[in-house]
């Protein structure tokens, strides 16, 4: 088992790989770095091998793929996932280890909104997509994530060996926070300087058909994990639909004991159904969220016991 290990998806990353590598190396030098090429076209997996990397493949193609690579395949203590861009300070993994190591925490989010995000994106659409999907998993998970969408990050060993990767592509920072959140787990926030790509490299995120998957995702991971709101909500709006065309033909009946709008009234009572019906699967899969949360408490002390096992089998074998 590393002590520390540092993971890098990269794809055509070749004008900035082998600084990152390079500047991760001498900020944490008993490191252990990892670069993960995503089918490159270009030199990126061959110069990171000579910075210094242990440079592997993923062929499907996806940074939430690399991700579930990455996590299946590598046992640390420690964590530290960046990008290969060089938009992310090395200087600051130090801090985001003490957290991890010293403090317990299972996730540390490099923060970058409260720094100079905002100042050094000249992408407009990228900072309101930030915010927006910053205030709705807060919102709707009851956190205090400060950026829900940054690729820097620091993790636990039990964070990664129990995290279910089941995003594809760009969308996997939000499930990570959002797993973070449901599960409980200790999630720190260190404020990091954010840096543009530099001239040359080019951004692999598409503003707005990877906005829309991450929209998607909150709203499929609210519906997984809070299924008592989501489907509340909807057995709300079908009752109040339902009752509201109920109650003319409601009225017309009590005053001339005829109902004049058969089609009305079944309509009403089929939208009625459905909102009960909605209801009580919301509080079914609750009960079913609540078992699993006990069962994943139950597994989080498998994998520390396991973590335990490996690093005493480490030190023995040293």
């Amino acid at each position: 088992m590393d002590k520390i290990a540092v993971l890098i998806p990269c794809y055509n990353e070749e004008k900035t790989i082998e600084k990152v590598v390079k500047d991760f190396r001498r900020e944490i030098p008993d490191a252990v770095i990892y670069v993960y090429d995503n089918n490159s076209t270009d030199r990126t997996a061959e110069i990171a091998a000579g910075a210094g990397a242990v440079v592997r493949r993923e062929y499907q193609q996806g940074k939430g793929n690399v991700i579930r690579r990455m996590f299946r395949e590598i046992d640390a203590q420690c964590y530290i996932m960046t990008d290969g861009d060089d938009t992310y300070p090395a200087e600051s993994a130090p801090e985001m280890i003490t957290h991890v190591l010293e403090r317990g925490a299972d996730m540390v989010v490099g923060d970058r909104l409260s720094s100079t995000y905002f100042q050094e994106n000249t992408r407009p659409f990228h900072n309101f997509g930030n915010s927006l999907v910053r205030k709705s998993i807060n919102l709707f998970f009851h956190t205090d994530i400060k950026d829900i969408m940054t690729g820097y990050r620091a993790f636990s060993y039990q964070f990664v060996k129990s995290f279910p990767v089941l995003s594809k592509g760009f969308e996997i920072e939000t499930e990570m926070s959002i797993h973070a959140a449901d599960k409980n787990m200790q999630v720190d926030n260190v404020v990091i300087e954010y840096r543009d790509r530099p001239a040359g490299s080019v951004s692999k995120l598409n503003t707005y058909s990877d906005g829309i998957k991450v929209l998607r995702t909150i709203v499929r991971l609210y519906r997984t994990y809070k299924p008592m709101s989501f489907f509340g909500i909807i057995a709300f709006v079908l009752a109040a639909l339902g009752i509201g065309f109920l109650i003319p033909v409601l009225v017309t009946y009590a005053r001339t004991g005829m109902v004049p709008n058969f089609p009305t009234l079944f309509a009403c009572g089929f939208v009625l159904l459905a909102a009960i019906q909605s209801f009580f699967s919301g509080m079914i899969l609750k009960t079913i969220g609540e078992k699993n949360r006990q069962d994943f408490e139950m597994r989080l002390q498998e994998i520390w016991a396991r973590g335990q096992e490996i690093r005493h089998r480490d030190k023995g074998g040293e």
